[in-house]
């Protein structure tokens, strides 16, 4: 267990030197991939951890501490850092443990909203991906990879401070109207996505990474994207009715040059025109 920490220094410090736990179901199909030689490629291996943000971070992290001097250019798809590394070295370095369901044995109110956040980010991958596709950017993956982790810090603070993060969505509940980074400050001396910087540049992870996570840099049309797919996948996570989702209409339209009935029908499962 951790020893109790304070301030952004000393979290950033203890994360940088812990395991991060992966989704029992990413380790699941690892080993039957590994087990099973004649289906092992960089491709099987990097649709395993496609829908975990954890063993994502993981893989990247990895490469960018052991990179090649001959590696000019930054790298930030799972499949070619996989290609990059060796599948085989993949399987011997990167270890498929601790798993969230373990570390959060003990708190499995904590377990339930970190995994909801994983599905919610994992939402915001695939409308990212399907929006870069619409606008023609070809680095779509590299706009996938952005929006599942743009919510990192939120995951890993659930495992590794389930107990203060409860508290949070405690005070957010009884009173609605305070802004989740006020809140976070309130209780761990600093917000969440400051943190996540600090995080992304202390674990070497490629600059592009950062800008596209970086809310920010919004006004680059890339970074908008991973940003509005973000802020759906949230909203609409309260159920399709929630109250932000008309704006988010309005915006995603701006972005794909579409209107905003368009976009509705383009996002929302409910809606009888899909």
């Amino acid at each position: 267990m951790r020893q109790e920490l304070k301030g952004l220094d000393q979290w950033v410090s203890y994360l940088s030197q812990a395991e991060i736990p992966i989704l029992k179901q990413t380790a699941r199909e690892l080993e039957n991939l590994h087990s099973a030689e004649n289906d092992l490629s960089a491709r099987s291996v990097s649709d395993a951890i496609a829908v975990d943000p954890m063993m994502t971070v993981k893989v990247l992290r990895y490469l960018q501490t052991h990179k090649h001097r001959s590696q000019l250019s930054e790298v930030i798809q799972v499949e070619q850092a996989l290609i990059m590394m060796g599948v085989e070295v993949f399987f011997r370095e990167i270890p498929e443990h601790p798993l969230v369901q373990e570390v959060l044995k003990d708190h499995t109110d904590a377990l339930v909203h970190l995994l909801h956040v994983i599905h919610r980010a994992h939402r915001a991958s695939e409308y990212a991906f399907d929006w870069a596709v619409r606008l023609s950017d070809l680095h779509f993956e590299q706009v996938r990879i952005a929006a599942l982790l743009h919510d990192l810090a939120e995951m890993l603070m659930w495992c590794f401070a389930p107990k203060e993060m409860l508290e949070i969505r405690a005070i957010q509940l009884n009173d609605k109207s305070l802004r989740t980074r006020a809140v976070q400050e309130q209780i761990f001396g600093f917000n969440l996505l400051d943190m996540q910087k600090l995080l992304v540049k202390n674990w070497q992870l490629p600059d592009l990474l950062l800008n596209l996570m970086d809310d920010d840099c919004g006004n680059q049309q890339r970074v908008r994207n991973v940003i509005l797919a973000v802020n759906l996948a949230r909203h609409s996570a309260n159920g399709w009715d929630d109250a932000a989702l008309p704006d988010d209409y309005k915006d995603i339209a701006m972005l794909l040059r579409m209107e905003p009935d368009q976009v509705k029908d383009l996002v929302d499962p409910g809606n009888s025109s899909n």
